[in-house]
This record gives C-alpha cells, structure tokens and sequence, in this order.
C-alpha cells in the first residue's frame, strides 16, 4: 500500500489498510478514539482518516514512479456530506496531478456504500525531491 508506515495519529484511530478494488482503500473502525456526539463520527476522526488515504495514494503513486521525495501538506478543504454512525469508515485517495513540485489529491469517505460518501476531500501536496 504505501511505502513508509503511517504516523502514530492514524495507529491512534486505528486506521489500517483495507484491501479493495481500486488502489490503497484505509479502514476506520469505529472506537472510543473516534466518537465524536453520541453514536456519531468525530469530525476530526473523519479528517484525519481523508488525510491519511490521500497520503497513501500520494505516496503509492510516488513509489510507482520510482522517485525518492519527501511530501508536505499545503491545504485541505473537507466537505462533510453526512454524519458517520456507529460503523467502519473508509477512505480512498486518487492523484489527480503529480507533478514535479506540487500534487493534488482528491479523497472520498463511505460507510456502508461508496455511492453514499459521508465527506470528501482535495489536498494539495508540496514534493521536495531527496537528491
């Protein structure tokens, strides 16, 4: 799925690869680290579950390419669709553009359909080449 692991904010929502039709689909199950109002999603659960399927689309597209870069957020703007319930979320990134220096990362939230989103997500990437 992604070539580095990911960092202890994801492990500490328990967010894990999920394996999917489509590219490096992430799960969230839902917990007492996500709960946000009674039986719902924390809304910043459900950002940090966008930002992390869009670093590891980002991420699965670098090493594809065979470059060795470092990847910075700029932005992310999030549209929250509907309220997560009591259910596993999950999270898949598509790269839209991967350039030399900037990518745009478009990122999609479901519960139970794909076709229903509870929110998605464009992030912006700053690429800072190793070399």
């Amino acid at each position: 799925m992604t070539t580095r692991s990911l960092p202890p904010y994801a492990r500490l929502l328990g967010i894990v690869a999920a394996p999917a039709d489509g590219g490096a689909t992430l799960a969230m199950p839902f917990g007492d680290a996500t709960l946000g109002r009674p039986g719902f999603l924390h809304g910043g659960a459900i950002a940090g579950l966008l930002e992390m399927a869009g670093v590891a689309a980002l991420d699965a597209e670098i090493a594809a390419g065979g470059r060795t870069v470092r990847i910075k957020p700029i932005n992310m703007t999030v549209d929250f669709m509907r309220g997560g319930r009591e259910a596993t979320s999950y999270a898949l990134g598509t790269v839209e553009r991967l350039g030399k220096r900037v990518a745009n990362v478009d990122v999609v939230a479901w519960q139970d359909s794909r076709a229903k989103p509870i929110a998605r997500a464009h992030l912006n990437f700053l690429i800072v080449d190793d070399d």
